[in-house]
């Protein structure tokens, strides 16, 4: 039997998630969160403002990680986005930004050589969250102090 796996898209502004169409992004009004999850390996987050970031991370794989194609993402740089990140979570939160940075850090995914990375890991051995992304972004969403859209809980 052939499994697929999760896909979603979701908005977060003015205090509240959206449901969105697979990979749609609309107008948004600042400061917003937009997530989509392909196939239960790669959730890309973009946000805005982006602050030191780029305004793009990803959680679980990169899309040059996944497909095996450099041209597929930008480069990814993990400590920038945290940082980014961390300063979007400074817009709706009072709290230490840089201990924010180093708890966000944790979960952003890096690029990997597609000659280091390996499908065969053993599944029992590994936290849900390595194996399906969307459990990572629910965990991900809590430490950014947002609700989770209800298709994550």
């Amino acid at each position: 039997m052939f499994a697929v796996g999760f896909f979603g898209t979701y908005a977060y502004e003015n205090g509240q998630w959206t449901t969105l169409s697979e990979g749609q992004l609309p107008p948004l009004t600042e400061p917003w969160l937009w997530i989509d999850i392909h196939d239960s390996d790669i959730t890309s987050v973009v946000y805005a403002p982006a602050g030191p970031g780029s305004g793009v991370a990803y959680l679980g794989l990169t899309p040059r990680t996944y497909f095996e194609n450099p041209d597929a993402s930008d480069p990814t740089d993990v400590a920038r986005e945290a940082s980014g990140l961390a300063a979007w979570w400074a817009l709706h939160h009072e709290g230490d930004v840089a201990a924010k940075q180093a708890e966000i850090v944790g979960y952003l995914a890096e690029d990997e050589d597609p000659d280091d990375f390996s499908w065969d890991e053993d599944v029992d051995e590994i936290d849900n969250a390595e194996v399906f992304v969307e459990v990572k972004t629910a965990r991900f969403l809590g430490a950014l102090g947002l609700p989770v859209p209800y298709d994550l809980s």
